[in-house]
Order: C-alpha cells, then sequence, then structure tokens
C-alpha cells in the first residue's frame, strides 16, 4: 500500500518499572541488492511489532528512493544473462530455491506468527505449506510450458518481460510472494522485492534462501521501506518493466497512476467483499458452518475471505443461530498457545480500522449485532484482539456490506429468490472471490457462471494452484497461479519466416516478392512448414 504510514523506531523497551530492561531487538540496516546484504543508504528506520504483545520485534531499514534505484539497477545488470539463461538451467536453480525455502520451514512459521499475529498452526500449515506448494507447482508449469509455437510459418516466442517490481502486503505475506517472483524468475525476469514494512522479516529469511540456491547476483533483489517511498520509487523507476502490486483497491489506483506516464506493464490483485451464497436447497448448517470457518481465517484477514453471508429470508434465523454457535467454536488469543485458532489483528492501525467499521454497523442501515462488538475480548487487554463478529438484518448496500473490513466480521443478508441473491452478489465493486451452496452441483454451477468474480466456489470446492486467479471490476487486473501466472511476466514476439516460391504477399508491401528481388539473385528455400497449424516447442 504506497500510503502506509512509517511506524518509527519504538523506545527501548524496559519492561515493568524496577525490572532489568530487556534487550534491544535486532537491528538490521542492510538491504538484499545484487546477490549480498548492502547497508541500506535510508536514513530512517522502522519498527516491527508483534502485535500479540505490542513489543518491538526487531528494526530495519526505511529504505527509499536510493535503495530502490540500486536494486533496479543490480536487476537490470542482471537481466541479459538471466533472460538468455536456458529454462532448464533457470527451473534447477529455482527449484533449490523451493529446497532452501523447504529447510527453513520452522523459522518462516515462527516469523510469520511474530509479525503476522497469526496462529503457530496455521502458520506452519498454511502459511508456510500452502507457500512452499504453491513455489514447487510455479517452477514445475515453468518446466512444463512452451516458451516458442509455429504458427503458419511464424515462430511465436515468449519471452521475459523485464525487470519485475513485485510489491506483496502483510497479510499472508509469504505465500502472495511466492506467487509472484517464482514465477517472475522463472519466466526470465529478474526481481526487485518490496515486501510490507509490517512483515519484512520473511522477506529477509527468504533473501536467505536465495541466496543459499547462488541465484547469479542481481537476479533477486528486496528492499525494505514504505510504500510512498521504497513503492513509489520502484514503480516510477525506468529501469523497471513490470509492475505487480497485491494491497488495496486504493494502492491499486494510486500504482496505476504512477505507472501510466511510461506505460509500465502492471498487474494488481486487490481487495474482494466476497459473498457466500446459501441457495433454498443447500445443506444449511454445512455451508454456514464452512462460511464461517473461511471467514475467520487469518483472523478476517484475507482478500478472499468471505465476509457476506446471503441467506433465503425465510431460513435467516436459522442461519444466524447456526453461525453463532459455529464461532462459540474458536479460540481467540496467544498464536503461540496451539488451542488458539484466531490471533491478533496485525498492528493498531488495522484495530482501529476494524472497530471502527463495527461501531458504524452499530448505527447505520438496521443492522442487528448478533455477536461480537467493538470490545476487546475479555482477559486479551494487551496486543490488537478483536471479538469475531456477526451482523443480521444487513442492508445490502450498506457500509458493512460493501466495504473491504478485513476483519473477523460476518455480514448476514437476507434475499427473497435467486435473481435478487445474483444482484447482490454482483452488488459491489469488487469481484474477486465467491461461493455457491447448493444441493445440486448442475444449479450451483449455473448460478457460480453469474458471478461477476474471478474466483468461485461450488460447494466446497478446494483452491487450485494450475487455475488462474485473479479479479473482476476493482478487485483487480490481470492473473496469477498456474499458467497465467508465468505469461503475466512474458511477452509475445513473432517471427516471420521466409517462404517458398509463390507464397501470397499479406502485409504492407508495394509489389510482390518477386517483382521486388534484385535481378541475379535466388530464391531462398522455404522454410519447412509444420504439419499442422500450430506446433508448440519448448524454449
Amino acid at each position: 500500500m504506497l500510503t502506509e504510514p512509517t511506524v518509527l523506531l519504538a523506545p527501548r523497551d524496559t519492561g515493568p518499572s524496577g525490572a532489568t530492561p530487556a534487550p534491544l531487538p535486532p537491528r538490521h540496516t542492510d538491504q538484499w541488492i545484487g546477490g549480498a546484504w548492502v547497508p541500506s543508504e535510508a536514513e530512517g528506520r522502522l519498527a516491527v511489532t508483534d502485535p500479540a504483545t505490542e513489543r518491538v520485534l526487531a528494526t530495519v531499514p526505511a529504505g527509499g528512493a536510493r535503495d530502490a534505484d540500486r536494486a533496479a539497477r543490480a536487476a537490470s545488470d542482471a537481466f541479459v544473462r538471466w533472460s538468455t539463461t536456458p529454462v532448464g538451467e533457470r527451473v534447477a536453480l529455482l527449484r533449490r530455491v523451493v529446497e532452501a525455502m523447504e529447510a527453513r520451514a520452522d523459522r518462516f512459521a515462527e516469523i510469520i506468527t511474530a509479525e503476522v499475529g497469526s496462529p503457530a498452526g496455521v502458520a506452519r500449515r498454511t502459511h508456510v505449506g500452502l507457500s512452499l506448494g504453491m513455489a514447487a507447482h510455479c517452477v514445475e508449469t515453468a518446466a512444463s510450458y512452451a516458451f516458442e509455437e509455429r504458427v503458419g510459418h511464424s515462430l511465436v516466442v515468449r519471452e521475459p518481460a523485464g525487470v519485475a517490481a513485485c510489491v506483496t502486503p502483510w497479510n499472508t505475506p509469504l505465500l502472495l510472494t511466492v506467487q509472484k517472483i517464482i514465477p517472475a524468475l522463472a519466466a526470465g525476469c529478474t526481481v526487485v522485492h518490496k515486501p510490507s514494512e509490517i512483515t519484512p522479516l520473511h522477506a529477509r529469511l527468504l533473501a536467505e534462501a536465495v541466496a543459499e540456491a547462488d541465484l547469479p547476483p542481481g537476479v533477486f533483489n528486496m528492499v525494505v521501506g514504505t510504500g510512498a517511498a521504497a513503492g513509489t520509487a520502484l514503480v516510477t523507476h525506468p529501469l523497471v518493466d513490470v509492475v505487480s502490486l497485491t494491497g488495496s483497491t486504493r494502492a491499486g489506483r494510486e500504482v496505476t497512476a504512477l505507472g501510466a506516464d511510461r506505460i509500465k506493464r502492471v498487474h494488481l490483485e486487490l481487495g474482494g467483499k466476497n459473498a457466500s451464497l446459501v441457495l433454498d436447497d443447500a445443506d444449511l448448517a454445512s455451508a454456514v458452518a464452512a462460511t464461517v470457518d473461511q471467514m475467520l481465517f487469518n483472523t478476517g484477514q484475507t482478500c478472499l475471505q468471505w465476509s457476506r453471508l446471503l441467506v433465503p429470508r425465510d431460513r435467516q434465523e436459522e442461519a444466524v443461530q447456526l453461525a453463532d454457535r459455529a464461532m462459540d467454536g474458536y479460540v481467540t488469543g496467544d498464536p503461540r498457545d496451539p488451542a488458539t485458532d484466531l490471533g491478533p489483528l496485525v498492528s493498531a492501525a488495522a484495530h482501529a480500522r476494524v472497530t471502527a467499521y463495527i461501531r458504524r454497523g452499530l448505527t447505520e442501515g438496521g443492522a442487528r449485532l448478533v455477536r461480537g462488538g467493538p470490545d476487546r475480548p475479555d482477559g486479551l487487554d494487551t496486543g490488537y484482539y478483536v471479538r469475531p463478529t456477526i451482523f443480521a438484518d444487513v442492508d445490502p448496500l450498506s457500509t458493512l456490506a460493501q466495504e473491504e473490513i478485513f476483519g473477523p466480521v460476518l455480514s448476514v443478508i437476507p434475499y427473497d429468490d435467486e435473481e435478487q441473491a445474483v444482484r447482490i452478489v454482483n452488488g459491489t465493486r469488487y469481484g474477486l472471490h465467491g461461493a455457491v451452496w447448493s444441493g445440486d452441483d448442475a444449479r450451483a454451477q449455473r448460478v457460480a457462471r453469474r458471478f461477476r468474480s474471478g474466483l468461485v466456489d461450488v460447494n466446497g470446492g478446494q483452491f487450485n494452484p494450475a487455475a488462474p486467479f485473479g479479479g473482476f471490476k476493482q478487485s483487480g487486473i490481470g492473473r496469477e497461479c498456474g499458467t497465467a501466472g508465468l505469461e503475466a511476466f512474458l511477452e509475445t514476439k513473432s517471427i516471420q519466416l521466409p517462404q517458398g516460391p509463390g507464397g501470397q504477399v499479406v502485409g504492407p508491401r508495394l509489389r510482390s516478392t518477386e517483382a521486388a528481388r534484385p535481378a541475379g539473385t535466388a530464391q531462398r528455400p522455404a522454410a519447412p512448414e509444420s504439419p499442422a497449424r500450430t506446433e508448440r516447442t519448448e524454449a
């Protein structure tokens, strides 16, 4: 997010009055640029805070334009060599990156628990486990991808798009990072990664894994800094060819505007206000339980969150009771406690934003508070904790139903018939994710096709890393994952090969090829025609 406020260096934590001063948190002063840890040229520093304890975990450089410039130049210098490295060699090196990440899996999980606030089991199983699976899948996608194909007498080649700036968020940081940088590197792009300044410590560990894999210097670079400083500098840098951002819709607008001057290639994965639609023939109990579980993942801090639950009006009370009972089974608390399901929100700013939305819901549009509210959970006075909250009778046009809250807040919206339900589903500026529940798979698929969303789950369909992922409307531009994620970092070139004698001239010519040929020159033999119109070959 390009306008995230800078977090200034916190004072030394002295602990309770009279206690021995706690040791200073680790002080990181460097950035990963050109294949080495180099001192940052930043004057300011950023504090990384544990959202469960509100204590400073570490400090990092507040990198800005000078660090971004060095990283972009290092990536540009490395591009020619890396882009012409055979695909098989790139794939072999990236497999080593995945192996180095796997060797650090436990440490990644510990860091994500500390800086994001994710419960330890969720951090290891989902944040890290899914990231490792995604990274491996991206590598193997490139290994099997046909970078060249014959189309008649043309050779169509896919080539690296250039230097890629990958700007990633704080909520599922490792997954959303590998979802960008592994396809970019596999495509032959060089990369500058700017992680969120709120959660940059996992990115330092990732840079260590890349270093161990021995990628050529400058192929991968990492700069920590605010979006306003480092992010803006990368997006506007003349040596950056591609910008890939995951963040808020507001940040997406800013990146689009900043990149427009140089007509940069921009990919955006942005916000969502996603609906889980329970049709009248669905198993209501199963659908509600699944919706609550998905909505609560990461304490509601995901762009894929099903924050709107649409149910038939005559079954709303039953659905509300089911959702309320389902939430009874989730424990909010210390993310390092194995019994915890929901940790804190990521920051004080996030806590203030979510509780403000809850307070607004209490006074706007006639919504009825069923559970939760803006107060802290009992016994959790330290940390950015919030009560999981349910509102019923939510007006589809109210703030609760229209704005991305990014917290554990469920809006139950009643509908009268299928047509109205689909209108409500599509009635926001977003179009990222959704779900349909029905006793008839065919009916559910038919309704899913009417969603103006990039991803729709039918009766609990599972995430597929090979399928394209992205949004409609203000939820983004472009797609990640699978071959679409790889192609996001490729340019397409058509090479027209010479034809044999008598070939029809098509294109901007004044004379036929034969008429324009100088006297005494021979006709070159034709390039062999492929047996079919299109023949795909490996690069």
